[in-house]
């Protein structure tokens, strides 16, 4: 719970703006310097130019509101092109051309909105076609925490199953889970905890069989994989276009490089979309609908994420992948050739996570995180279970990854010496 003991109250007599930003710089003064590449957490950069364009493209419509696109009607066109952009880099450009068209999708907050979103729809799925009242949903321990919390919003039971050695999904444990109240089976496209592509081929061919639903959670990865997959990086299927497939997720605020916060939905069929928003007329001011959760909808992000994805285009995009798949290869190579260290599983991608390695037992991993911390300046979230440190590495790491995989090194180098262990065992992904 946050600290009330000191109350804060609202200023008799305004300052002025220069006095206000003032205070403001002084309250950042504490923040992790993301700028200068040593966050591998929360923020994704594709430098200082794209950064510029976000802000204006922000500022620009800071005070329109897309609860009404009537009303402003250029934030329905931006919000269409984005969700068309979406749907053709995760796969519905290479369906047929009448499954093609009845693809549809939605903007949301963010990756969590989005998981909520195929969740709801997804339980109203059971209701109205199977008549399901107490719906279930079936994925692997690695799965986005975000679905136990749309599990707790709309009472749907979420069983999670555990995964394989390599930290993938089981699908065969995924199948024995589901019964006749299963509504949705979730892939990971890839899992935030250890950066793994789920087998989707197989679970969503086994949710098909079932004849049941198959969100795969490309939050992550929705901006990032088919640009590996052009650049020879990645081969495996993940997207729209695998049968089975009813649902995506994709954020742009991740590896699309906009401004938190924008992610997009997108459905293979336009009756399941058509589950998704809410509808009313049943108060005294007309009829109200709204495509996802938020009512009021900030139009900043919108004008960003739509900025961005024509700023860059195919091209900058391929530019941005390759850089972080040389810095992210740079790391992995440096733990792969640390004695005492190891990754975790088999990620796919530019995100993973390591730590000391469990057969050797010489390096604690967040002590490791620690005197990471301490020596450059670098931060990695603290994972649990199994205790690791988590890798987002993006484009703006390129230029200090030379660095960091030195820092890397010589810390474990006196770690495996020393046996130190730090005394905080806690993990934390996101505050309350």
């Amino acid at each position: 719970m946050p600290d009330h003991s000191a109350h804060h109250r609202l200023p008799a007599h305004g300052l002025d703006a220069e006095q206000v930003l003032a205070r403001m710089g002084e309250l950042r003064s504490g923040d992790r310097n993301w700028r200068g590449g040593r966050v591998f957490s929360l923020v994704y950069s594709a430098g200082d130019a794209v950064h510029d364009l976000l802000a204006r493209a922000a500022t620009l419509y800071s005070a329109e509101n897309a609860l009404n696109t009537a009303v402003f009607p250029s934030l329905g066109r931006m919000q269409q092109d984005i969700v068309s952009i979406t749907a053709g880099l995760v796969g519905a450009d290479r369906l047929p051309a009448g499954d093609r068209e009845e693809v549809r999708g939605f903007l949301t907050s963010g990756g969590t909105e989005s998981l909520l979103q195929a969740t709801k729809t997804a339980r109203d799925w059971g209701r109205s076609v199977r008549a399901i009242g107490h719906p279930n949903m079936v994925m692997a321990s690695s799965a986005h925490a975000a679905f136990e919390k749309a599990a707790h919003y709309l009472d749907v039971e979420s069983r999670r199953l555990p995964v394989r050695p390599d930290f993938s999904a089981d699908p065969d444990a995924m199948a024995d889970a589901i019964d006749a109240d299963t509504v949705m089976v979730v892939a990971s496209a890839p899992s935030y905890p250890q950066g793994v592509i789920d087998p989707v081929a197989e679970i969503a061919r086994m949710a098909s069989d079932r004849g049941i639903l198959c969100h795969v959670d490309g939050c992550l990865g929705g901006f990032i994989l088919p640009f590996l997959e052009q650049l020879g990086h990645l081969d495996r299927p993940w997207d729209l276009a695998v049968p089975g497939v009813t649902s995506i997720s994709a954020d742009l605020h991740k590896y699309g490089y906009a401004t938190k916060g924008v992610s997009v939905v997108l459905y293979r069929n336009r009756r399941l979309a058509a589950l998704q928003p809410f509808i009313t007329t049943d108060w005294l001011g007309g009829l109200y609908a709204s495509p996802a959760m938020a009512g009021t909808r900030p139009a900043g992000p919108i004008a960003a994420g739509w900025a961005v994805l024509h700023h860059l285009g195919t091209d900058g995009y391929l530019r941005l992948a390759e850089d972080a798949h040389l810095a992210a290869t740079s790391i992995r190579s440096t733990i792969e050739a640390t004695p005492g260290l190891a990754i975790r599983g088999r990620p796919d991608a530019t995100v993973f996570a390591f730590g000391g390695d469990p057969d050797d037992g010489r390096i604690d991993s967040f002590a490791l995180g620690d005197a990471l911390a301490e020596r450059g300046g670098w931060f990695f979230d603290r994972q649990a279970p199994p205790e690791s440190l988590h890798a987002t590495v993006h484009a703006g790491h390129r230029s200090v990854v030379d660095q960091v995989c030195s820092d890397l090194a010589s810390v474990a180098g006196e770690l495996a010496l020393s046996g130190d262990r730090s005394d905080d065992r806690s993990a934390t992904y996101g505050t309350a």
